[in-house]
Parts: C-alpha cells; sequence; structure tokens
C-alpha cells in the first residue's frame, strides 16, 4: 500500500463525491479487507486441521512428539532432524509435554495469533509520511499477505518457529521504547536464528549503538546458557555443523533458498564451493548493509530491516522455505520514476512469495536455474542492485503521473467504469507485463486441468458424454463436417502438413506478435486489446470448468484421424508430448479459433492498409480450417470462441469504455500545492 499510493491519477481514489461519501467507503473498503484476512486465516487453518495428523506438523512432531527429539536424553542432532539452536531445544523442551497435548490446535492457533501481531508491526512501522488511506488499510493488507505467502503456509503445515525471529526484530526496532530493550528482542532473534545478528552492525552504523552492544551481549549470554546447559549439543551445532549447517534437509534441496544451496545446484562442491561462498557472502553482505545503513538514515527503517533480511536469507548456509519472510517485507521499497513502473517491484515480490516457482517461469531446462533460485534471487536483487527511492527524491511521493483518456460516462447506471481499468494512454512497464502474462498463462493452464479433477482421463466420460451432444447438435443443424474435412485433409499430404504446422505454431506466435507490435508502436490500442484478450480468456476457463468437451480425435467411433499425434489407441489416448499436462478435454470454447478472432479483429481495426486488414482476417480463417481439419475442435467450438471474444470487447466497453484516443489535459500544479506550509504536516 506504501509503495503504490500518490498515484498521480486526477480525482481522489474512489472518484467523485462528497468528503462524507469517501470517508464511508473508506470505511466499508477497510472492513472488507479485514475480512478477507479474517478468511484466509481461516482458510489456512481449516488446511491444516483437515490435513491428516501423520502428514501436518510434521517438524513439530518430529521435535516434541511422543518419540521426538526433544525426548530423547542424548544429543537433540543426533538424528539431524531438529533443525534449531541449542537455546532453542533449551527453551522448548520444557513445553514438550504441553505440546503433546494441543499439538494441532494450540500451535496453530498460536503461530496465527503471532503472524497477525507480525502484519499489524509492519503497517505501524511504514516509512513516514504516509497518506490517511494508506495508515487503515495497511494491516488488514499487510495480514492478509502474510496469511497468502508461502513462508507463512509453510510454518503453518510444518509446526515451525520462523515466524517468531521476525516478529522480534520487528518488535525491537519499532515497538518498545530505549535502546536496550529493543536490543534484547534481537538478541534473543539471533539466538534463536544466529544470522539475525547482522542486524547489530545496521543498529550501530546508524547510531543505536547501545542497542547493538544489547543485541551482542543478549545473544553471547543465551548461547553462553545453551552451552553450560547442553554442552555436547552446543559443540555439536556451532563446531561440527558450522551454526547449523547439514542438519535437517539436504543443503542443496530446492527449498534451501540461500547462496550455498544454490551453488551447490549448479553442480559446485568442496573447497571450490566453500570459498565462493563465501566471497559472495562477504559481498552480499558489504552492500546489503551499506543500503540497508543509507535506507535507515533516509527514515525508511522497515525497509532497512527488509534489505538487512534478505542479506541474511542469502548469506546463511541453510533458508529454508519457512525462514523467507524478509523478502516479503521488501514489499514497501519505492521503485521507479512513473506511476506505471510503480506496481512493478511490489507485485514482483507478492508473486514471488506467493506463488509456486513453477508458475512465475516456464518448464524449460534452460530456466532451471533462475525457477529453482527465484526467491533467492528477489532477496540478492532486494539487498543488492533494487533502486529503491530516496524519501528526498521528487518522485517518492509524487512520481510522473500516468496519461489518461478523456472521461467518459458510465455505460449503466449501476455498472461504473472501474478507475483500476481505466483508459491509460501511455505504455505499461514491460517486465510487469510479462511477468503478469506469464503467471496468468500458468493459471490458464492450472485451471483447465483442474476442470477434469487434475488429470486428463479425469473427465474422460463426461466429455465424451458431452461429445455427442455437441455432434448431435451439429447433424440436427447440418453442420457436422468434421469427419469429411478430416479424412479430405488426410489424402492431400502437403494441405496435411500445412494444417498441422499452422495448428501447433500460430496459435501462440500470432497473438504475441501482435501484442509486441501493439507494446512498441501503440501502447493506448495494447491496453484496450489486451484487456478484451483476457476478458475472453476468463470466460473460456468458466466453459472449460462446466462444460469438459471431448474433441473429435478423442472421440472413440467416429473415425477421427488424429493428424497431429497419429492413429489414437483409446484405451490410452496420447494427448501429446507438448500438451501432456494440460486438460485436453477443454474444446469449449476453441481458445485457438478465439485468439485467432482476436488477433483478426484487432489488426482489421488497427492496421493502416486494406491489405493489412484483409491479412489479418485470412489467420481466423486459416485457423478454424486446421482445428477442424486436423479433428481437433468441433464446428460450434468455433462458435464458442467467437462468442467468448465477442463477450470479451463487449466486457471491456462496459468497464473502460471505448478505445481511447485523446489525452486528459494536464492537471495545474501550483508551487504552493508542491510544498507543504510552514508546520503543516502532509497527509
Amino acid at each position: 500500500m506504501a509503495n503504490v499510493e500518490h498515484g498521480g491519477r486526477a480525482g481522489n481514489a474512489f472518484g467523485a463525491g462528497t468528503v462524507d461519501t469517501a470517508r464511508e467507503r473508506l470505511r466499508a473498503l477497510r472492513i472488507g479487507l479485514w475480512l478477507i484476512a479474517a478468511v484466509l486465516a481461516v482458510r489456512q487453518v481449516a488446511v491444516v486441521l483437515s490435513t491428516p495428523k501423520a502428514e501436518r506438523l510434521t517438524d513439530l512432531e518430529t521435535w516434541v512428539g511422543p518419540n521426538g527429539v526433544l525426548h530423547v536424553k542424548g544429543s537433540l542432532y543426533d538424528s539431524t532432524q531438529f533443525t534449531g539452536t541449542p537455546f532453542g531445544g533449551l527453551v522448548l523442551k520444557p513445553f514438550t509435554r504441553a505440546a503433546e497435548q494441543a499439538l494441532g490446535w494450540g500451535w496453530t492457533f498460536g503461530t496465527l495469533s503471532l503472524v497477525v501481531a507480525l502484519g499489524l508491526v509492519a503497517a505501524r512501522a511504514l516509512p513516514q509520511p504516509v497518506s490517511r488511506r494508506t495508515s487503515l488499510l495497511a494491516a488488514p493488507v499487510a495480514v492478509s499477505l502474510l496469511m497468502l505467502s508461502l513462508p507463512v503456509r509453510n510454518t503453518l503445515y510444518l509446526g515451525q518457529t520462523s515466524v517468531i525471529p521476525v516478529l522480534l526484530v520487528l518488535l525491537g526496532c519499532f515497538a518498545v521504547r530505549g535502546e536496550r530493550a529493543g536490543g534484547v528482542l534481537i538478541g534473543l532473534a539471533a539466538a534463536l536464528q544466529p544470522t539475525v545478528l547482522l542486524f547489530a552492525p545496521l543498529l550501530w552504523f546508524t547510531g543505536r549503538r547501545r542497542a547493538a552492544a544489547s543485541t551482542g551481549v543478549t545473544f553471547a549470554a543465551l548461547t553462553a546458557l545453551a552451552w553450560a546447559a547442553m554442552p555436547h549439543d552446543s559443540n555439536t551445532y556451532w563446531v561440527h555443523h558450522l551454526a547449523g549447517v547439514g542438519l535437517g534437509k539436504d543443503a542443496d534441496d530446492l527449498t534451501n533458498q540461500s547462496l550455498h544451496g544454490a551453488l551447490l545446484r549448479l553442480g559446485l562442491n568442496g573447497p571450490l564451493e566453500i570459498g565462493l561462498f563465501l566471497l559472495l557472502g562477504a559481498a552480499v553482505a558489504a552492500v546489503g548493509l551499506r543500503r540497508a545503513v543509507r535506507y535507515a538514515k533516509d527514515g525508511q527503517l522497515l525497509l532497512a530491516v527488509a534489505v538487512t533480511g534478505c542479506v541474511a536469507v542469502a548469506v546463511s548456509p541453510t533458508t529454508w522455505q519457512h525462514q523467507l519472510l524478509w523478502v516479503l517485507l521488501a514489499v514497501v521499497g519505492r521503485v521507479g520514476r512513473k506511476t506505471s513502473d510503480r506496481f512493478m517491484w511490489p507485485v514482483a515480490v507478492v508473486l514471488v512469495m506467493t506463488l509456486p516457482a513453477k508458475m512465475m517461469l516456464p518448464n524449460m531446462a534452460a530456466l532451471y536455474p533462475l525457477r529453482d533460485n527465484v526467491t533467492l534471487l528477489a532477496a540478492l536483487a532486494a539487498a543488492t542492485v533494487v533502486p529503491f527511492l530516496s524519501r528526498t527524491s521528487e518522485y517518492y511521493r509524487r512520481p510522473i503521473p500516468t496519461d489518461y483518456a478523456q472521461p467518459i460516462p458510465t455505460r449503466w447506471k449501476h455498472v461504473p467504469l472501474l478507475p483500476f481499468l481505466g483508459r491509460v494512454l501511455t505504455r505499461p512497464n514491460l517486465l510487469l507485463e510479462l511477468l503478469l502474462i506469464r503467471v496468468g498463462y500458468s493459471a490458464y493452464q492450472q485451471v483447465r486441468l483442474a476442470a477434469t479433477g487434475g488429470t486428463n482421463a479425469g473427465g474422460r466420460a463426461v466429455a465424451e458424454h458431452h461429445g455427442d451432444q455437441i455432434l448431435a447438435i451439429e447433424r440436427f443443424l447440418h453442420l457436422d463436417i468434421e469427419h469429411w474435412a478430416n479424412h479430405a485433409v488426410v489424402k492431400v499430404g502437403w494441405l496435411r502438413d500445412f494444417f498441422d504446422f499452422y495448428y501447433e505454431s500460430f496459435h501462440f506466435v500470432v497473438p504475441l506478435t501482435v501484442l509486441g507490435v501493439l507494446y512498441a508502436r501503440r501502447p493506448a490500442d495494447y491496453r484496450w486489446a489486451r484487456s478484451a484478450l483476457g476478458f475472453a480468456t476468463l470466460i473460456a476457463l468458466v466453459g472449460f470448468w462446466l462444460y469438459p468437451l471431448a474433441p473429435p480425435r478423442l472421440m472413440p467411433g467416429l473415425g477421427i484421424i488424429d493428424t497431429v499425434h497419429g492413429v489414437q489407441d483409446f484405451s490410452k489416448p496420447d494427448y501429446g508430448t507438448l500438451t501432456a499436462l494440460t486438460n485436453q478435454y477443454a474444446a469449449m470454447p476453441s481458445l485457438h479459433f478465439g485468439w485467432s478472432l482476436w488477433c483478426g479483429l484487432v489488426i482489421a481495426v488497427l492496421a493502416p492498409k486494406w491489405w493489412m486488414k484483409a491479412l489479418g482476417l485470412l489467420h481466423p480463417l486459416f485457423t478454424v480450417s486446421a482445428i477442424v481439419a486436423t479433428g481437433n475442435h468441433w464446428i460450434l467450438d468455433a462458435v464458442g470462441g467467437a462468442a467468448v471474444v465477442a463477450a470479451g470487447f463487449g466486457l471491456a466497453y462496459l468497464l473502460q469504455g471505448p478505445r481511447p484516443r485523446t489525452l486528459m489535459k494536464p492537471v495545474e500544479v501550483s508551487t504552493q500545492e508542491l510544498v507543504p506550509a510552514a508546520g503543516r504536516t502532509p497527509s
């Protein structure tokens, strides 16, 4: 919320109206956001408690269950299952009996309370000044993001303690009074998670030397206490395992998002890997802490804490998924001089922290190193290279505004134009667009597959029954030409090869080319066309979900020849190597034809030459011929594709208005408005 405020758009955030109306809407929005946060919290608890006991809270069960390592009289680290510090074991041991009795409900609700407290503290620690809107909405937004984040979900599911060090650091920096008290809390966090000691230099170089000293003394005292009580375990942890290295999973496991884990996954090992890890870790620590000190002195202490936490993520020998909350806190940094760029960093961070890496990047071998280390890369970026704006920058509170088309009246009284879908004329951020396109397409694939229960064969019987229905309707309308077209094309070798190539190649190439040209040459039209395409695809997903349909090539007894994949054995249909993980029964509506029709219409509307318009309209003609000739769609699938495209353009017109053509008149801003009056605090 703090990152993307002050967008530069004319008018208040909630449209025209009185101040009282704006306050009422703000209050209603705040209540709605808290309800969303509550629903997310209930959902996370329900997921944990509905999981079979043998599969939930596995880490906690390993530690404190009836046969947990905390009951063992020998070393806590004999089984390498306990990954906490000796002080952590010393603290947890007295609670083992109570934890056994309330292993599910007590621990889960306790962790949930800590997450809510973390969100409240983080919301109150936003860099000042913030608007009244941000101050009211930040807390529910922060709690909601935490509930959605993979680290919190992982913590709740495994029964981990990783939220506690983060909360202790935030309390020490923002909640308690007195530097010594704050240092004690941070030192306690370091005793539980040693890399938190990196906050001591941050405190020292920002003038909070009492807090830094208190942090070091507290950590040393608690570690010495654990050493006196558990000398063998302390020696094992600090000397034999080098502060926990080698405990738990293998260090090269994908869940270890540290530099050490990444280097091991790249195939390095031995002295070379250790030396490179130490060298890179020292460089990241030096650069990251220097940046953190600068942001702290700039008045952005929460951002400084987040940057320091990201350094800890990178330089720790092992940073498991439940320990990555520091990266999410970096969302408060502001990046970009333009309003359109301001959303790039927070959206990227939220997506990285809430979605699996496989949804972020395509499943291509060349991208595996990026996909496997995407969270580490986000932490490294926040710690070392992301150009967060200083509060003294002229763009910090007033980014370059976005150009909008002239305002227009709403389409219908009760269907207002949506402000966030406004008719923008400027070019959107390219990285943000690519990121959203990739995530959107990944979500599209997942929904398609989920429509038949997560497997291609899951809805086969229903899909074939629907296929019989479609064939019956086509026969009634005399549209059942699929068999004739398929066999006619099979007899002509070059025509079969042409349609196979067209079907496999042009489905993605042409829409991406149209989007690329519009982005480069016609940014306002790009937004209009992209919105229509997005609406059409969303509507199509509803069709896939409600009406799974077998294509002609997967209908037994119909005699359709699959020209792309060969003759089918219907006991084990061949779904194709390139589409093995997608739902082959998502045929109605046909997005092959729908996307091609979208391309043809956009080209026909925007192309300057008549022959370009004609060429664009040939694409849907060739596509409908290809999908029918290859046996991949019914004629009525194409009709459905045309319907969703028409609905997509209709929704874009309804919610955004007609295609934009003119700029808004620039808003005159006086110098007196830019500089607050003496003694007046800007909102």
